[in-house]
């Protein structure tokens, strides 16, 4: 039922109305025709995405249990019995009884979460008579003052507007750090009044509070807390809490001029930097602070932390490298072979610090703006466990950066609708166990008889913690089937399972929702049918869960082959599916649904996440934790970019990602997710340049030149982070944007075949002809 609903609903929404795509629709009933299916079991979903999409408005009760174990919410697959006033577990089969207010429920008289089209459902969790109203969100920004005058006025403006976009009761904190941490106590108005941290040394939280007067005993000059009789609450805080919030995090209305005094008087670093140095960075110090400053004040509500960081950590605890500049950041060759000394120690810290912030409910977002690396390979933990944004460019002037952090503190039609300590619960049919999940979560090791014994990602668990989350955030669950005796019987048999999707989470207005996806699909025996698995075959859902996977198997395996572990894969997988005759090359053919699949597999081997050559293991980190988190459609393109082909001749159309698609005469835009590139063939480029476009008989002209940058702002504004924008010609030097993504079907060893106007890329690797042969070949061997 849920599968006709999506496939009717796919034109219009590609992940249909529960957010949820799975890699197969139909699944198999044992373990090794699981196997054989190649493909995992694996479903991604965006738990919280936009309400619009959502059948009905948020119901305003709580929502009805099965009993335990099983605590799965009433879904429109439940059987009622009316008349009893009883429903049916889909997933256990256990009968439990409706709750008296309940009791004019009929046939006629139906509650909305039984509606056959309201899979998908929200609740909101009132709180109880006389609780106080929901806390404020947080904002605590942490910023690196050892950057250059002009990069810090950068960080200035961007400052003020994002203070200027923030609702006046949100709390805000600000941290600074170079060769020292400053902590502002923005409370203290009548002057600038600063706590100074070290950053030589790893400083635990009870130091931190210790020295901020937060700690129960206090120091002998520092105001200590007191706590009220009764200790009534404030804002949803506990009077002793306040105390610190008071001081450090304060809401908008009120300290926006000493914020922006504070703005004013920032100047790079004073520390000197001897020659040959890199300067004294202390990154690890500054975020500890933060984390140890939002635990004592804020535990367990909605808090970000937003650091913004121009370069490496040279000291402390997170040093990814020393202050000799002779001495290279690490590099993919330098992990490799074990000889980056700090790395691991890096890591180590990282994981601590997010342990720490996940236990609090907090979020580490992380803008890095440099030329050189900042550190995101060991801080890809802690941003990923806590869900954290994350945005890398190359300076804090670049609209990557500007647009970007501008973003988040919008609202309206560009918000991107940033909740707060979630978390995900995960029930499903007995013969179903959880793997585990890949995506900006941390396992909360709720262990049970749904847990599989295969652990993938962030597994032994039915239970996961999401701090910081987004209407388009993405997770991808592994299942593993695991059938039992009873149910391999033939007549126990039932032909439907039901997967269920729970994520209760802190609304961006400050309400607790609780949103509930349950979904139904078919089981098949693939041993005898074949046809019913390929009918439910979701290639690009398949292609975004394999480099998902393998990305996680490089970093954790040290000598996986993901070129050559694809290639296998996909070479079983159009053995198993493919029509062929065997020993005939020439007779094989895929059924539709697997016919886009060996293309984005041919793309996927050549892009960076498998092949990390030329990339640097912070930019390698960045593009994993986009690619773990974003939607299947913006995962699609960051493995396979989108070309778009504008001429006089036709209306902009699609054409093949081929170094052919180029022509003196067209326009082409590519969408490879991180960049957009506008590539103006050579006559195109010769005419703009004689200023055709402004000459009246020359109107379109000038409009087929405005036709891709319109196209252009469309993807760019409907994307976070913002992509890099390239405006290129035919042989210059940034069409290297648009080459490096084309397939190689001519390169300069059959440049004498090209047409005049066209292009080769100079390059050995094979073409997608070539890759398709020997696919053909080996998948048809007896």
């Amino acid at each position: 039922m849920a599968a006709d609903r999506s496939a009717a609903l796919a034109p219009a929404d590609p992940d249909g109305p529960d957010a949820v795509r799975l890699t197969w629709n139909a699944w198999p009933r044992s373990k090794v025709e699981a196997s054989r299916c190649v493909v995992p079991l694996a479903a991604s979903i965006c738990p919280i995405r936009s309400p619009e999409f959502l059948a009905s408005p948020p119901l305003p009760y709580p929502p009805l249990r099965c009993k335990p174990p099983c605590s799965a919410l009433i879904n429109p697959f439940a059987r009622v019995d009316y008349a009893a006033k009883i429903w049916i577990c889909p997933l256990c089969f256990s009968r439990n009884h409706f709750p008296p207010h309940y009791a004019g429920i009929s046939e006629n008289n139906v509650p909305a979460e039984l509606f056959t089209q309201c899979s998908t459902v929200e609740y909101l969790v009132a709180g109880a008579p006389g609780s106080p109203a929901p806390p404020p969100p947080v904002f605590l920004f942490v910023i690196d003052t050892c950057i250059i005058e002009e990069e810090l006025e950068y960080v200035k403006l961007s400052m003020r507007k994002a203070v200027a976009l923030l609702p006046e009761h949100a709390l805000v904190g600000l941290v600074t750090f170079g060769t020292q941490v400053h902590l502002h106590e923005l409370g203290f108005s009548d002057l600038s009044k600063i706590y100074v941290f070290r950053g030589t040394k790893e400083i635990s939280k009870e130091q931190i509070l210790d020295q901020l007067g937060l700690s129960g005993a206090g120091r002998p000059g520092f105001p200590k807390m007191t706590q009220q009789p009764g200790g009534q609450q404030v804002n949803g805080m506990h009077s002793s809490t306040t105390a610190g919030v008071n001081r450090f995090l304060l809401p908008v209305s009120e300290c926006e001029c000493t914020l922006s005094t504070l703005l004013d008087e920032l100047q790079p670093d004073q520390w000197p930097v001897e020659a040959g140095n890199r300067a004294i960075r202390c990154t690890g110090v500054a975020l500890r602070v933060a984390a140890g400053l939002l635990g004592a004040c804020m535990p367990g509500t909605g808090a970000r932390i937003i650091a913004l960081l121009g370069g490496p950590c040279t000291e402390g605890p997170g040093v990814i490298v020393s202050k000799d500049l002779s001495e290279p950041v690490r590099s993919h060759k330098d992990l490799d072979k074990d000889a980056a000394p700090h790395f691991q120690k890096a890591v180590k810290f990282y994981d601590g610090l997010a342990k720490q912030l996940v236990s609090q409910g907090h979020v580490l977002d992380v803008f890095a703006s440099a030329l050189d690396q900042v550190g995101l390979a060991e801080m890809k933990l802690a941003i990923e466990r806590t869900g954290g944004l994350v945005v890398l460019s190359e300076s804090f002037g670049h609209s990557v950066f500007k647009d970007s952090f501008k973003r988040i503190f919008e609202g309206g039609e560009h918000s991107l609708g940033l909740a707060f300590n979630g978390t995900l619960e995960i029930n499903c049919s007995k013969d179903i166990k959880v793997q585990g999940v890949i995506g900006p979560c941390t396992s909360l090791e709720k262990k049970g008889a749904l847990c599989a014994d295969t652990v993938v990602g962030q597994g032994n668990s039915t239970a996961w913690k999401m701090c910081g989350l987004d209407m388009n955030t993405s997770f991808t669950v592994f299942f593993d089937v695991s059938p039992s005796e009873r149910t391999s019987q033939p007549g126990h048999q039932n032909p439907e399972l039901y997967i269920q999707f729970i994520t209760s989470y802190q609304h961006p207005e400050g309400q607790m929702r609780i949103r509930v996806t349950t979904i139904s699909r078919k089981w098949v025996d693939g041993s005898t049918n074949t046809e019913e698995l390929v009918e439910g075959f979701d290639q690009e859902t398949a292609a975004v869960v394999l480099a998902r996977y393998i990305s996680l198997k490089m970093e954790l395996e040290e000598e996986f082959d993901a070129t050559r572990w694809l290639d296998r894969s996909l070479i079983r997988l159009c053995s198993r599916f493919g029509d062929y005759r065997k020993d005939d090359p020439s007779s094989f053919s895929l059924h539709s649904n697997f016919s886009l699949f060996p293309q984005f597999m041919f793309n996927l081997r050549r892009s960076q996440f498998v092949q990390v050559f030329n990339n640097s293991p912070d930019e390698t980190a960045y593009f994993r934790m986009l690619l773990n988190r974003e939607s299947i459609t913006n995962s699609v393109a960051m493995i396979q970019p989108s070309l778009i082909s504008f001429s006089f001749d036709t209306p902009p159309s699609p054409v093949f990602l081929d170094v052919a698609s180029i022509a003196p005469d067209r326009i082409l835009l590519l969408d490879a997710y991180f960049s957009v590139v506008i590539f103006h063939g050579m006559t195109i480029a010769q005419w703009r340049n004689m200023c055709y476009q402004n000459q009246p008989e020359h109107q379109q002209f000038a409009q087929l030149l405005q036709a891709p940058q319109e196209e252009a702002q469309v993807i760019i504004n409907g994307r976070f982070p913002i992509p890099r924008l390239v405006v290129c010609d035919q042989h210059g030097s940034q069409a290297r944007f648009l080459l490096a993504k084309l397939n190689p079907s001519a390169t300069y060893n059959s440049a004498h075949d090209i047409p005049a106007g066209s292009d080769i890329i100079f390059t050995d690797d094979v073409s997608f002809q070539v890759f398709c042969e020997h696919l053909q070949r080996l998948s048809v061997q007896s």
